[in-house]
């Protein structure tokens, strides 16, 4: 017998209560010799009904199966097993001689030889039920004369525990949806609701006694603890299975969309798998760019030979917002520009009014004309305009508005943040491994360097289609701006068509996910790794991924380097694992 048994949280408070109360009174009645341990741990009361039973405070319903597919595979009990609510699941398996079912099978099928028959020479359609069942037996009957296969009773149970009548005939419905979708009839235990509760019980305690013939091949595939495998001829060790013990090799461009996110809180391995997973990535001939606001790649980046690019006011590297792609630009590439650098100064300056946006966008087609840049792609072999051109517009605009935009400009223009955004871009991408360190920079420049650099990027990506992965490490900082969070989102949406896969990082997953960006952003990412979870955070991922109250405890109690890893439709609990080699230079 399988028995999958679990407990809710109230009911383990409500159990507790009345041990409690049961305990302030077990030394007198023990001192009588009245009380057994039977009186102990049985309920206060039992209500016995006609279609559930009430024990205590709650209410249970048991169903047993009746009807099961014709075909299934391996694992076919998985949404069942995996069931957002507690249940218990109880199967019964009886081995049966093999002599005696032969002789069964032989009858059967001269029964059903005899019907076919008789339907021929009456002239009638031979009945297709009756020729499928010929076919099973038939086969059946070969492989148990050959010994290849044994033949067992199976009963399979199910009992719905419920706070209340409502919540169980809710539970039920939705139980019975989810078995009818996997082919399965089940009917409640009318009038034997007792009978069922108790068959569930880890008592191996039959007391319904309805059960289906199976062979051992379709016995085996109700196995409920397969697992779904995630092991590709190709790709990169991401971990352990922790369910089976397999390796979790994968490669994520082979799904619909190369992006990722990872989520975990700080300690909880982020940092080392991504790690892990870049330097595995460039062994593949894969490229990799990273944001990194810590500074935490700086040493990875030139033990494999990297580039490390430092953004500080002091820094030799510098970067034009301004830029236009000048080979194969699109159509719209000046337009696209101009309505990226309006989100790009909303993260500068803070929320404009309309009549300071329409300003705006008057302001930067003059700073571009001033340069000689039309529509006409000719002209964006031009040199392109600096931050300090579009401020000197403003000025000469002579209005309090544009003189208000000016002075918000300023700080980048010629005051402290002077130098940093303000001068032509004087590298390129040619490194495979290439690091963008912020940590020098001021924290509200942050975002504004991170903006800037994701659009540095974006234009060498379509310059030259190859595979390459683009590291966003403590995402937050782009995602709590909602002008910066929309910008990641269509990064995230339009990387795909340039062989580009988007990983995004962030440790504060409350923040991300209370955002239409943020959930945007995982949405559009098919390889999702959640690792160690604070419980505050749990409840937020558990309502984001449609969790498992097993978990999200696993969340709650993992080890560092432990989580969930989702890939497509799978997914499974995974542990990163690491050579020594690999571990030193990370480390």
């Amino acid at each position: 017998m399988f028995n999958l048994f679990s407990k809710s949280q109230d009911q383990n408070k409500t159990n507790e209560k009345n041990s409690s109360n049961k305990s302030s009174i077990l030394p007198e009645f023990l001192a009588k010799g009245s009380l057994s341990v039977k009186d102990i741990i049985a309920p206060s009361f039992i209500e016995v009904d006609f279609n559930h039973i009430k024990i205590d405070d709650k209410y249970y319903r048991t169903l047993y199966v009746v009807g099961y597919p014709r075909y299934v595979s391996a694992n076919w009990l998985y949404s069942l097993i995996t069931f957002d609510h507690p249940l218990y699941i109880s199967m019964y398996i009886y081995p049966t001689e093999t002599k005696g079912v032969l002789e069964e099978l032989k009858r059967k099928i001269a029964e059903m030889e005899a019907t076919i028959e008789n339907d021929i020479k009456a002239g009638r359609v031979v009945d297709p039920a009756v020729q499928v069942a010929l076919d099973d037996a038939l086969a059946l009957q070969a492989e148990l004369a050959k010994g290849a296969e044994r033949f067992f009773q199976f009963g399979l149970y199910i009992t719905i525990p419920a706070d209340d009548l409502n919540e169980l005939n809710q539970i039920t419905k939705q139980v019975d949806s989810v078995l009818s979708s996997l082919l399965i009839i089940a009917k409640q235990a009318t009038l034997q609701m007792e009978e069922g509760f108790k068959s569930t019980l880890p008592m191996f305690y039959d007391k319904i006694e309805v059960w289906r013939n199976m062979d051992t091949t379709s016995l085996a595939t109700t196995f409920p603890f397969a697992t779904a495998s995630l092991t590709d001829n190709e790709g990169i060790l991401y971990g352990i299975n922790e369910h089976d013990g397999s390796l979790i090799i994968f490669d994520r461009f082979t799904l619909e969309n190369a992006n990722s996110v990872i989520l975990g809180k700080s300690g909880g391995g982020k940092s080392f798998l991504v790690k892990l997973e870049t330097l595995r990535l460039l062994m593949m001939g894969i490229d990799v760019i990273i944001i990194d606001p810590e500074n935490e790649y700086q040493k990875l980046a030139s033990s494999v030979g990297g580039e490390f690019v430092v953004f500080s006011p002091s820094s030799q590297y510098k970067i034009n917002p301004f830029d236009l792609a000048t080979i194969d630009p699109s159509p719209d590439e000046l337009s696209n520009k101009i309505l990226d650098l309006h989100s790009l100064m909303k993260v500068i300056m803070g929320d404009l009014t309309p009549s300071q946006d329409a300003l705006l966008d008057k302001a930067l087609v003059l700073t571009y004309r001033e340069k000689g840049i039309t529509q006409d792609p000719e002209t964006f072999k031009n040199e392109p305009p600096l931050l300090e051109d579009l401020y000197k517009i403003f000025l000469g605009m002579e209005t309090a508005e544009a003189k208000e935009i000016a002075d918000r400009l300023e700080k980048f223009v010629s005051g402290s943040a002077a130098g940093i955004f303000n001068q032509q871009s004087n590298f390129d991408i040619k490194n495979p491994f290439t690091v963008f360190g912020i940590r020098d920079l001021e924290e509200n420049l942050r975002p504004v360097a991170m903006y800037i650099i994701l659009d540095y990027v974006w234009n060498r990506v379509r310059k030259e289609r190859k595979k390459r992965i683009l590291v966003v490490d403590e995402a937050w900082y782009l995602i709590k701006q909602k002008d910066s969070g929309a910008y990641l989102h269509s990064f995230a949406k339009r990387a795909r068509k340039y062989l580009l896969g988007l990983t995004t990082i962030t440790q504060d997953v409350e923040d991300f996910l209370s955002t239409d960006e943020g959930k945007a952003i995982i949405t559009n990412s098919s390889l999702q790794i959640i690792l160690k979870q604070s419980t505050a955070a749990v409840e937020k991922i558990t309502e984001t991924f449609y969790l498992t109250g097993g978990e999200k405890h696993f969340l709650i109690s993992a080890g560092v380097g432990e989580g969930l890893f989702f890939a497509g439709h799978s997914h499974v609990g995974f542990k990163v694992v690491a050579s020594d080699e690999e571990r030193a230079l990370i480390e």
